[in-house]
């Protein structure tokens, strides 16, 4: 009997620390060097400063651990506990998912930042009903226009070969007579290379990030939208820490949302002027493109008012209050 006692004692001491510890995979189709992933690392990192190493979250960056258009599945199916994705990209999804990328309905950050609070209630219920709880959103820096040739009127792109890399995207060229091609941001350098595509929108900072100023000469601040990214988890993987973990989690999800909108408006200045520096035109568009691109923008607002529904409609009312 004596013997006994000290033996379960030393078998619960050394079972203490697994069942201790949770450790969860966060995916991630960004680089390291991203402010995005940047901002994804110093969260996992303060969770697990606040639970005293209880809750360990292990970032897998540049699509590592699952491609970029992966990543939202596998948090959703349980193979990974969380996840970041880029909410646009799953739009052909959810129309709700798209809001953010409505051409020219948000165009500045305390647009953006109205309309993401507005959408809020909705996306929870949108991916609680998906298994999902949205831990925090993140913006990047507006849409701007790139070209390997000088673009003053929509004119000028039309029949040339435009990047697409959501159902927006998509739909932009097709409204300003261009042809949609399908490139992921990774494969973007070599596209322009072989001339596979002409021009795109997409941030500053993935103008600095992939160089693209070695193949791209000009760049048209037009600030279509401004897209956010979403670390998600996995709602069972949630609902099995304890409450202090839950809080920790969310309070560092708080923090790290406050930080993504202040970190992506000034590294957006700080963009814009490395790709000056390196040569590029950065230049606002002209007022004959800046009325058309509008145009295409107004098209698409109530192209995805009609898909949207209700819920969409509840929305955009709330951000036009």
């Amino acid at each position: 009997m004596n013997s006994f006692v000290p033996a379960i004692l030393l078998a619960t001491l050394v079972a203490a620390p697994a069942l201790a510890q949770t450790t969860w995979d966060l995916p991630t189709g960004y680089s390291t060097g991203s402010f995005q992933t940047q901002n994804v690392q110093q969260f996992a990192d303060e969770v697990a400063q606040a639970t005293g190493g209880k809750l360990k979250i292990t970032l897998h960056a540049n699509g590592s651990l699952y491609k970029a258009n992966e990543i939202k599945r596998a948090v959703q199916t349980g193979q990974a506990q969380a996840g970041e994705f880029i909410l646009s990209g799953a739009a052909n999804e959810n129309p709700l998912f798209g809001v953010d990328s409505i051409p020219f309905l948000a165009d500045s950050y305390p647009a953006a930042k109205r309309l993401a609070e507005a959408s809020r209630p909705a996306l929870d219920k949108l991916l609680a009903a998906q298994g999902m709880k949205l831990l925090f959103v993140s913006p990047w820096p507006g849409q701007s226009l790139y070209s390997t040739k000088p673009i003053e009127s929509v004119a000028d792109l039309k029949g040339t070969k435009m990047r697409a890399y959501n159902p927006a995207t998509s739909r932009i060229a097709q409204l300003a007579g261009a042809q949609p091609t399908t490139i992921q941001l990774a494969e973007l350098g070599q596209a322009l290379a072989t001339g596979t595509v002409e021009n795109f929108l997409t941030s500053s900072a993935s103008g600095v990030e992939m160089k693209l100023y070695e193949t791209v000469k000009y760049f048209y601040g037009v600030n279509a939208w401004l897209p956010k990214n979403a670390v998600v988890v996995n709602r069972k993987a949630y609902d099995a820490l304890d409450k202090p973990a839950q809080d920790a989690l969310l309070k560092a999800a708080a923090a790290a949302e406050q930080r993504g909108w202040a970190t992506s408006e000034q590294k957006n200045a700080e963009y814009l002027k490395e790709l000056a520096a390196k040569g590029m035109k950065v230049a606002a568009p002209s007022d004959a493109l800046t009325a058309e691109l509008r145009k295409i923008g107004t098209t698409m607002t109530g192209e995805w008012l009609k898909q949207a529904g209700a819920d969409g409609q509840a929305i955009i009312d709330a951000y036009s209050k």
